[in-house]
């Protein structure tokens, strides 16, 4: 048996550890710990603040998915205080998540993931003009084809197309041949080039591929404008309590939004259908393709056992989540558990999630057993409204507190806590949100809306060209990824849905966008309890809160990777992340590929910053970790 640790794990934030026992003989995984090995303390943070700002710090939890515990935190906050948005608000508020979905998925394909897949020594074996002829046939075979009432088609032609040229493409391999002849590799530095899983792409592929990977560097930020005239700004967009704070005028050319910027969200929006379309997606499938009939299709973890959703994006205004109104109004109705889908899904399990349920103390929960925090009563598992952040470090199994050799698997050994479904782990993300969708539909559960329609029909497409069934490619850490393509494809869509809407309301004479009703303190309960639900580009999000004469008393957040990179519990078993890791064999033990591929493909965002003060508000210390600071 071998020990092996990868630290860090992630390209952009590292605050993720793995240790790895294997059995060198066979290369499975005997045994596997995830640590998240950051603190947030955003929850100590806001407590005793005003609710109304609760969002503006909750928002900083991370600045890769820039925008989504702000929308977490402000339904939470909406919630507990009875507000109702307009629909202007809730429309803009619905194209800001889709923009970010789609944005954060191609960011994590290209820059974050694409390495474990391609790489770019391969490329400079390939053979440019080979490169070009397969350019043009990816984009004929790989088409999903898709039906969306997309009502005003205002786009004239695509304004990003793949480029399919000889020259083009030995101009790419010539400029990735200097960075690999000079040895400083930068983008692409520390990774484990002469791994023979590189050898199952033709050159050509990683050719191709890497030449996207150097496009999306450049128009990523395109993609996110809607982010900067609704919000502002881009990372970290603003909100208000009741709506959002753009006024909307088509006569003054002064105002937050008017035509000219309607016109810019409308060309981004236009520019991810086709990012999507004729980069992402293509790309993906070819890849995927060659991966799944060498036989890759490991990597599953507790996918196939269990996964979770909330559902979202409103159609209409709704009056709270606690009450049922937000789930009596979702476009995409991933709300609900299904067990069971590795036996396919006739014989998958699905389980409602109600609003009854978010109230009740037994059914969503999180644990500390190997958690890095302590609880009034030891080996209790409390509700997010009865949550206690009492962070309680006690080091790793070997070495010291700040140098760690090994994690005590028997102990704790992670700050992040162990959340749980009636006692039980469950996966979140873009493929729980496909699982559920689909035993939805197919078992007749539900009659599709028709993005539910469209993930059902690019399932279904997707497994006639692998000729494989849905259960067999999609738990897998290729169908993970896969299926975050197709989610990508899918919120594209929805991106220009929720504007066509936005247009179609305003040009009807409304153009309010906030709810102030209830904005004075004197207006609201002593006491009030509320959650936020939203599904994250990384899977089911919730912000708690409760609120005590118009102060924050508690707060809480159970963020997609508190749900899949959670550690162990002895009841429960293993997390989505161990469990994925378990399941996977590796060829070189001390090169893992395929364990940064497996965990990758949950596209992995702990904490980007730790927060630390002292009792008089002092800052103690600032530690960056870029080693150009």
């Amino acid at each position: 048996m071998k020990r092996i640790v990868v630290d860090p794990v992630n390209r952009i934030e590292g605050h993720l550890r793995l240790e790895l026992i294997i059995d060198e003989a066979t290369g499975k995984v005997q045994d596997a710990l995830s640590s998240g090995t950051a603190w947030r303390g955003i929850e100590i943070i806001l407590k005793d603040r005003d609710p109304r700002d609760a969002w503006l710090f909750a928002q900083r939890i991370c600045g890769v998915c820039t925008t989504v515990h702000a929308l977490g935190s402000l339904r939470a906050v909406e919630d507990a205080l009875g507000i109702e948005i307009p629909k202007n608000a809730n429309y803009i508020r619905n194209i800001i998540a889709a923009s970010q979905v789609v944005q954060d998925h191609l960011i994590h394909f290209y820059h974050l993931h694409g390495l474990d897949w391609v790489s770019p020594v391969a490329a400079l074996k390939a053979d440019p003009a080979a490169t070009a002829a397969l350019q043009n046939s990816v984009l004929e075979k790989y088409t999903i084809n898709i039906d969306a009432p997309i009502e005003y088609d205002t786009k004239a032609y695509p304004k990003d197309f793949p480029k399919a040229t000889t020259i083009y493409f030995r101009d790419i391999q010539n400029k990735i041949k200097q960075i690999v002849e000079s040895g400083q590799l930068g983008l692409f530095a520390a990774h484990w080039w002469d791994h023979p899983d590189y050898e199952l792409l033709p050159p050509e592929v990683h050719l191709m591929a890497m030449a996207h990977y150097l496009n999306m560097l450049d128009r990523q930020r395109d993609l996110v404008y809607s982010h900067v005239v609704f919000g502002g700004k881009n990372p970290h967009p603003h909100y208000v309590v009741g709506g959002m704070p753009c006024s909307i005028s088509m006569n003054d050319m002064n105002a937050p939004v008017n035509t000219e910027r309607l016109a810019i969200v409308d060309t981004s929006i236009n520019l991810g259908l086709d990012a999507v379309n004729y980069f992402y997606l293509p790309d993906l499938l070819a890849i995927c393709e060659i991966y799944v009939k060498s036989g890759n299709i490991d990597g599953a973890g507790i996918a196939g056992k269990r996964v979770l959703g909330f559902g979202d994006y409103p159609e209409d205004t709704y009056s709270g989540t606690t009450n049922g109104s937000y789930h009596k109004n979702l476009l995409l109705r991933s709300d609900g558990i299904v067990e069971n889908f590795d036996q396919g899904v006739s014989k998958a399990v699905f389980h409602n999630f109600e609003a009854k349920d978010l109230v009740d103390s037994a059914v969503i929960t999180e644990g500390v057993e190997h958690s890095w925090y302590t609880y009034n009563q030891a080996g209790a598992d409390l509700h997010p409204w009865d949550g206690i952040t009492d962070p309680q470090y006690t080091g790793p199994k070997e070495g010291t507190k700040t140098n760690w050799k090994y994690l005590d698997e028997n102990g704790k050994y992670s700050w992040i806590k162990t959340p749980k479904w009636q006692g039980k782990m469950a996966e979140v993300g873009p493929l729980a949100r496909y699982i559920i969708v689909y035993t939805k539909v197919k078992q007749g559960i539900m009659q599709p809306t028709w993005v539910e329609k469209l993930m059902v029909d690019q399932i279904d497409q997707v497994s006639k060209m692998l000729n494989l069934l849905p259960e067999k490619w999609m738990l897998s850490t290729v169908g993970r990824t896969l299926v975050r393509g197709l989610e990508a494809q899918a919120a594209a869509y929805i991106n220009k849905y929720y504007f066509d809407k936005l247009i179609k309301n305003i040009h009807n004479g409304d153009t309010s966008v906030a709810n102030m009703d209830k904005w004075d303190i004197s207006k609201w309960p002593s006491e009030a309890k509320g959650v936020g639900l939203h599904e994250a580009p990384r899977g089911g999000l919730s912000h708690w809160v409760v609120i005590k004469d118009g102060k924050i008393a508690n707060y809480q957040a159970v963020v997609p990777s508190t749900w899949n990179a959670c550690p162990r519990d002895s009841k429960a078993g293993y997390g989505p992340y161990e469990a994925s890791m378990i399941d996977t064999k590796i060829k070189i033990p001390e090169k893992p590929l395929e364990i940064l591929r497996v965990i990758h493909s949950f596209d992995p965002c702990l904490a980007c910053a730790t927060h630390l003060y002292n009792a008089e508000g002092k800052q103690l210390s600032v530690v960056y970790s870029d080693a150009y600071k």
